[in-house]
């Protein structure tokens, strides 16, 4: 396994600058991201560190170029909108850029990409599932005939109100995960595994590692506090970030020694990026940078056991 981080948490870094922290701090891999230049929509969104607009060989080169100096590779390349949102036109455009990250990801030899399946949030699963048959099978056929992977992260994007009442992602859960890959069983179409989102929502995280074990692209490694105080209060009709707390690894409620050790289980050998969503991190850079040192420092003698 490959110890590394996602880039959204240092926007206003460069790709090189990027690089050579992550050198220097002995990271092995970043998933990179990919967002369409402009204004963020949200937290840790809108970061750009690839653009992949007319993206060709020469940008390859030069982003070659600074991971052969800095040492680090690419574990995946991130962007992570909602392809299924109710107007069709907007969800047209996010799919659109999936391809242009997935030809990016050709280009570059990185052979992953990682997204969010999106999801009409004011309809169930059942009823956003003809939209899902809609727009995923020929995204996936696009990059299996790129030789790309998607790997899907399983948040449910259900935390602020325009979010309200289903989420933005219908990939929240093993069962609908199963129906996904039963829809579409194609070898290019995975898991972008968070064991964060599952805690919240009071499931087991250990168990879709032994389920889905051949599913597994790429590891998100954020950490969560459940405040079972405030859940007892409001319940589990509220909003979701009226109990729980995105943390770095090792502040929170994840076992990491028993997730890594689940992970070896099961051979994966893939990257493990930290994802840094923690509020106590973001009030300046050099916060933000510590985030990652201290997540590193958790997580690195938990993977070499």
């Amino acid at each position: 396994m490959r110890l590394g981080f996602v880039t959204a948490i240092l926007p206003e870094l460069s790709l090189e600058e990027v690089c050579c922290f992550a050198s220097a701090e002995g990271f092995q891999a970043i998933e990179v991201m990919c967002w369409p230049v402009g204004k963020a929509e949200r937290r840790y969104a809108g970061v750009t560190h690839i653009d992949v607009l007319a993206f060709d060989r020469s940008g390859a080169a030069r982003v070659q170029e600074i991971l052969t100096k800095t040492g680090m590779t690419i574990s995946g390349l991130g962007y992570y909108p909602n392809p299924l949102a109710p107007d069709a036109a907007e969800a047209q455009v996010y799919a659109e850029h999936i391809k242009k990250v997935i030809l990016a990801s050709e280009v570059l030899g990185v052979r992953q990409m990682n997204t969010f399946i999106g999801r009409d949030w004011t309809r169930s699963v059942d009823d956003n599932w003809p939209r899902f048959k809609a727009t995923w099978p020929p995204l996936v056929k696009f990059a299996e005939d790129h030789g790309v992977r998607i790997g899907i992260e399983n948040c449910p994007m259900l935390f602020t109100k325009d979010e309200w009442p289903g989420g933005k992602n219908l990939a929240h859960s093993p069962k609908v995960w199963r129906r996904m890959f039963e829809e579409i069983p194609s070898r290019s179409f995975g898991l972008n595994y968070d064991p964060s989102h599952l805690v919240w929502q009071r499931m087991d995280y250990i168990q879709p590692i032994l389920s889905f074990a051949d599913r597994l692209f790429h590891i998100h490694a954020k950490d969560v506090k459940l405040h079972l105080d405030r859940l007892d209060d409001v319940g589990i009709l509220a909003a979701p970030i009226e109990f729980h707390t995105p943390k770095i690894p090792g502040l929170g409620d994840v076992d990491w020694a028993k997730f890594l050790q689940a992970l070896r289980s099961v051979k994966y050998d893939g990257p493990v990026c930290i994802e840094v969503e923690d509020r106590d991190f973001e009030g300046s850079l050099e916060l933000r940078k510590e985030s990652l040192r201290r997540s590193g420092a958790h997580l690195r003698p938990l993977m070499s056991r």
